[in-house]
């Protein structure tokens, strides 16, 4: 029996895939628990627009990434930090931290798309990268410095 897939169902397929399956497993399990509908011909059509309406969003949300990635590149930010000897920090810089100076900048992104290797313990200036959206990653410089 084919049917097209509503939500991502592991081993089998993505939301949107049109798949032959078993008729009991489709029947019992996928059709019940509104993870597909049959692969009939008003449902084909529906999901060819879903798709076309997909694609046109996902074009907008690649295009709004590319325009904050402009606005990253080349933006050093600082963060004042009390430190100790040997340039060390008492405590640490955190991508929360990253948020915060770039909201200060007009730049609002949430704390997971900062990818920090770990939390910044010393002085110095770092490269950060965020990833805006799966194809487009920027790299902000972040200066750590004692205050």
């Amino acid at each position: 029996m084919k049917v097209i897939l509503i939500q991502e169902v592991p081993d089998l397929g993505r939301a949107g895939d049109q798949v032959d399956v078993a008729r009991g497993y489709a029947r019992n399990f996928l059709i019940p628990r509104r993870l597909a509908v049959e692969a009939t011909s008003p449902n084909l059509r529906a999901l060819e627009q879903i798709k076309a309406h997909a694609r046109q969003r996902e074009e907008r949300v690649k295009q709004e990434a590319e325009t904050v990635a402009e606005r990253l590149r080349g933006l050093t930010i600082t963060i004042a930090r009390p430190a100790g000897e040997q340039d060390r920090l008492f405590g640490s810089v955190t991508s929360s931290d990253v948020a915060e100076a770039l909201a200060r900048q007009g730049i609002h992104l949430d704390r997971k798309k900062i990818a920090l290797e770990g939390p910044i313990k010393a002085l110095g200036t770092y490269a950060v990268s965020v990833r805006l959206h799966r194809e487009t990653v920027a790299e902000v410089q972040v200066q750590v410095v004692s205050g």
